[in-house]
Order: C-alpha cells, then structure tokens, then sequence
C-alpha cells in the first residue's frame, strides 16, 4: 500500500500545462494575481455619481419647499449670488482679493508647520529624550478645537495677521510632528542595518535612508494638515478681519444670507480639494512606490 499522498489531477494539469502550451508552440499564459480592496481601480465615475445624487436630493427638497429657502435655497438661487459677488464683490471686498487673503494665510501658515514639523517629527523619532520632552506639549494641544485657545492668540498677538497666522500653524503643526515621527517608527531596522554595514554616516544614514523611508508617512501628515488648516480658516478671520473667505462666511451669517453661506463654503471646499489633489500629484511623484510593496 502506498502511504504517499498522490498530488490532485487538477493541481497536475496546472504543472503541465506551460510544458504543453511551449511544445505547441504557444506562449506561457499569464494568470493575474487577484488584488484585495479597492487596489487601482478609479473611484472617478461612482464620485461623480455621487455628487450628482447629492445635487439632486438638495434641489428635491429646497424646490418643493421641504426646508424654506432662508435655511436652504436652490442650487440656481446660489449660483445667481456667486454671480453677483463675482462681478460687484462682497463686504466691501472683491472675490480674488477673499480667496488671495485666505490662500497667503494658509500658504503662509503651511510652509511655517512643515519646515518646523518634519525636523521636530523625525527627531522625536530617533531620540527618546526629544519624544519624552515634546510628545506631552504636542498631546495636550492636538485635541483642542482652535477656538479654545484662539483667545490666547489674541491677547498674546494682537488682532493683526500674526495671531491668525499662528494659529493656523500650531492646528497644522501637529499633524505633520506626528506623522514624521510614525513615518521614522515605522522604518524597517534590517535597512538600517543594511547601510550601516555599507559605511553609511549618520547624516547619510537621516537624508538616504531614513527621510525617504518617513516620506509617504510625511506627505499623508501633510495632507490632513492642510485640511486642518482650512477647516481652521473661519475661526482664524474671526479676528478683525476685512478680507478671507472665513469672514465673508460670517458677515453673511449675520445678515442670513444664506445663499452667501454655501458660495463661500464652496470656495473653501473647491480650494482645500485643490490643495488635496496637487498633494496626491506630489505623492505619486516622489513616493510612487507607496502602496505597492
């Protein structure tokens, strides 16, 4: 009796089957390999799907007086109005000088969180004292809405550009502090050991290994930072302002108009996806490799 377990017919033909197709003269075919999750496959179509649903279900209920007009008017009836605050401008400002002032404060304030985050980030990464010192600071502030401490802000700065600035950076500061130093963490040490054993220098060892390592990490960080930062915007122009898309936002609140409520929500909408997507452009070109390992 043989004890040996004989292999499955179906497993056999699989074994032969390139042997019969190259002695036929045909190529090898090639089976692809099934991807779990969503893998490559574009989301474009459903999103756009999406967005009409959603268009639709709102002109649904504001045409058939569901909800009144004052809480919630028609698509046209916000398109008329982003019209008009095109052509005549809004609160004693034009469009492009809003958008302009929110753009630079944003700008302004991401440049400032991520030449001072990334450093601070990779360095609580790979020294403990750092990440003993900073991570109880860092911790403490992330998880408070800016309005808690947009009073400080003003007392401390003023009314003035810094006191939006600043805090526009500490709600975008953590984010990319964080991100960094999970960025370092997760850095596999047989790579590190690897350029070690090459001769690599410390600083060889941060600006070749571990930087490029952290990278997909980083720009995911700064991602959510930015879309902090926006959502931050209209607590930020709060302070004696006169131009931003924030304080048109409010100064339409006032009045009830809501119809300049959804413009400016929109714009601020419209740039954050902007600012989103050139980020996913970014990610693609120097990170191409993410998710792929």
């Amino acid at each position: 009796m043989n004890d040996q377990v004989q292999p499955l017919p179906l497993l056999n033909a699989l074994r032969l089957e390139p042997y019969a197709q190259a002695q036929a003269g045909q190529p090898p075919r090639r089976v692809k390999m099934r991807s779990f999750g969503i893998a490559e496959g574009s989301t474009a179509r459903i999103s756009i799907a999406t967005g009409i649903v959603i268009l639709a279900l709102w002109w649904l209920i504001a045409q058939t007086g569901w909800v009144p007009h004052l809480f919630l008017p028609t698509p046209s009836e916000v398109l008329k109005v982003a019209q008009s605050i095109w052509e005549d401008g809004y609160a004693n400002a034009t469009l492009a000088e809003h958008v302009a002032a929110s753009l630079l404060r944003i700008l302004t304030a991401g440049v400032i969180a991520v030449l001072l985050g990334i450093p601070v980030g990779l360095l609580m990464g790979l020294n403990r004292w750092v990440k003993g010192v900073l991570d109880t600071p860092i911790e403490f502030y992330w998880p408070l809405p800016p309005l808690a401490y947009l009073p400080l802000m003003i007392i401390w700065l003023g009314i003035g550009e810094a006191s939006k600035i600043t805090l526009l950076t500490l709600a975008m500061f953590a984010p990319v502090v964080l991100s960094a130093q999970a960025g370092v963490r997760s850095l596999p040490q047989e790579r590190v050991n690897a350029a070690l054993s090459l001769g690599a220098t410390r600083w060889q060892l941060l600006t070749e290994v571990v930087l490029p390592s952290a990278l997909p990490e980083i720009l995911t960080g700064i991602r959510i930072a930015l879309g902090v930062g926006w959502s931050t915007l209209v607590a930020a122009e709060l302070i004696a302002s006169n131009r931003g898309i924030g304080y048109m936002i409010m100064s339409a609140s006032h009045f009830l108009a809501t119809d300049a409520v959804f413009v400016g929500i929109a714009l601020i909408a419209t740039c954050a996806f902007a600012f989103s997507y050139g980020m996913r452009l970014l990610e693609r070109a120097l990170v191409p490799w993410k998710g792929k390992s």
